[in-house]
């Protein structure tokens, strides 16, 4: 029981921070907390630094560090769920600073080594939950070689195996491995963003991530009320409100998936359009593509400016 409130929780909008940049290339604190705190006053209920739209991978030790005191401390009463990932030891590391700094769980990056196995997998995972059981857990999926047999051997294994982040797309195969998986309690979230939420909120998924969360959130809040209500037709409306951008973040293979969020705040005021490499900004056209957006949304800019 006593992990009944982190799943309520889980069962919403699951927000990626970006990391905002200063002109000197460290980590722009100061946005960071500006953003975070923007997104809970709106309704965010769960905020996730150090995840992939945090450029989590292009982030040292100590960056990520500094992103999880800042998020923490911004984030208020609202759930913390850090990212955390790497070789084994690095990845327990992280799971237990996460815990130290008051994180509420923690999600787990699916491992970027090429050559996994379910078993692997299992045992990764199993030793980070094992190393902070009072933290939830939640797997970041995004192979098909993790069946529904891993699945329940984790939640055997690991009574804080909370949730599960489900990233591929492909919304057949998560209908079928949330079926044939059949883990009670185990709350399934949309792991690729508004994009999948619908089709996956009718496989009974629970929550999605968001990192148009950063930019509009209450946006973010209103498709999920619409999901939760059963209210496909309505949050189809929502969705074409949000398509170009969501499509404009896919485009060549998710290659825009942070620098077309980052843009956008930096229109609004909250922070630099600065990426880190292998990213790179976006072009001038997609940027007015971007601007278009906002307008669309009625952002108040003078007003979100004033906040960072």
């Amino acid at each position: 029981m006593m992990f009944e409130a982190l799943r309520r929780q889980l069962a919403g909008v699951v927000a990626i921070t970006v990391t905002p940049f200063t002109a000197d290339d460290r980590v722009d604190e100061a946005a960071l907390a500006a953003i975070t705190c923007r997104m809970v006053e709106a309704g965010i209920s769960v905020v996730t630094p150090n995840g992939n739209t945090g450029e989590y991978y292009s982030l040292s030790a100590a960056e990520r560090s500094t992103c999880l005191r800042v998020v923490k401390e911004a984030a208020g009463d609202a759930i913390l769920l850090a990212g955390v990932g790497g070789p084994l030891p690095s990845a327990i590391e992280a799971a237990l600073e996460a815990r130290d700094a008051g994180a509420d769980a923690v999600m787990i990056h699916h491992p970027v080594q090429p050559y996994i196995t379910a078993d692997g997998w299992i045992e990764y995972h199993r030793a980070i939950a094992a190393a902070v059981p009072e933290l939830g857990v939640v797997p970041y999926l995004k192979s098909r070689s993790i069946t529904a047999d891993a699945l329940r051997s984790l939640a055997s294994a690991a009574p804080n195996f909370v949730g599960i982040k489900y990233a591929l797309p492909d919304p057949v195969d998560f209908a079928s491995i949330r079926s044939d998986a059949n883990i009670p309690g185990l709350v399934w979230i949309a792991g690729l963003a508004e994009s999948y939420a619908a089709s996956q909120f009718a496989a009974t998924a629970e929550g999605f991530t968001s990192g148009l969360a950063n930019v509009v959130p209450e946006v973010s809040l209103n498709y999920l009320q619409a999901l939760k209500r059963g209210d496909f037709s309505g949050a189809l409306e929502q969705w074409q409100d949000i398509r170009d951008f969501e499509d404009l973040r896919a485009r060549d293979n998710n290659a825009l998936n942070v620098s077309a969020v980052k843009e956008a705040l930096h229109q609004i005021g909250l922070c630099d359009r600065a990426v880190r490499a292998p990213i790179s900004t976006l072009e001038p056209a997609d940027r007015e593509r971007v601007s278009r957006m906002l307008a669309s949304w009625n952002v108040d800019l003078a007003s979100a400016s004033a906040l960072g």
